[in-house]
C-alpha cells in the first residue's frame, strides 16, 4: 500500500528524498482517485529503489494542496531535488504512471 504523507513528514519524505517523488494528490471520497490507487501500489512495488510513491489526502493535509496548487484530483506531482518536476491532472495508466514518474525525475 502506498504510503500516505501528511504536513508533518511531507519536507523529509518528498523534499528532502534522494530519489524521484511521485505524489498522489487525492481523496478518499474521489472516484477516480480510488481508481488510480491500485496502479500507484503496484508503480510504487516496481519502481523500489528508483523512485518513491506517496499519496496526499487533501482533506486531512488541506495546506499541501493549497501550497502546491491542486484545484482538481486526482493530480499527480514528480519532485526531485524539493523542486516539482512533473505536474499532471487526472488518471493515467500504469505504463504512463511509471514513464511519468521515471521520465521526469531525469
Amino acid at each position: 500500500m502506498t504510503q500516505v504523507v501528511t504536513n508533518d513528514d511531507f519536507a523529509s519524505v518528498v523534499l528532502q528524498s534522494d530519489k524521484p517523488v511521485l505524489v498522489d494528490f487525492f481523496a478518499p471520497w474521489c472516484g477516480p482517485c480510488q481508481g488510480l490507487a491500485p496502479l500507484l501500489d503496484e508503480v510504487s512495488n516496481e519502481l523500489e529503489g528508483e523512485a518513491i510513491v506517496v499519496k496526499v489526502d487533501i482533506d486531512q493535509s488541506p495546506e499541501l494542496a493549497q501550497e502546491y496548487g491542486v484545484m482538481s484530483i486526482p493530480t499527480l506531482k514528480v519532485f526531485k531535488g524539493g523542486e516539482i518536476v512533473g505536474d499532471h491532472v487526472g488518471g493515467m495508466s500504469k505504463d504512463g504512471l511509471k514513464d511519468f514518474v521515471v521520465g521526469a525525475g531525469k
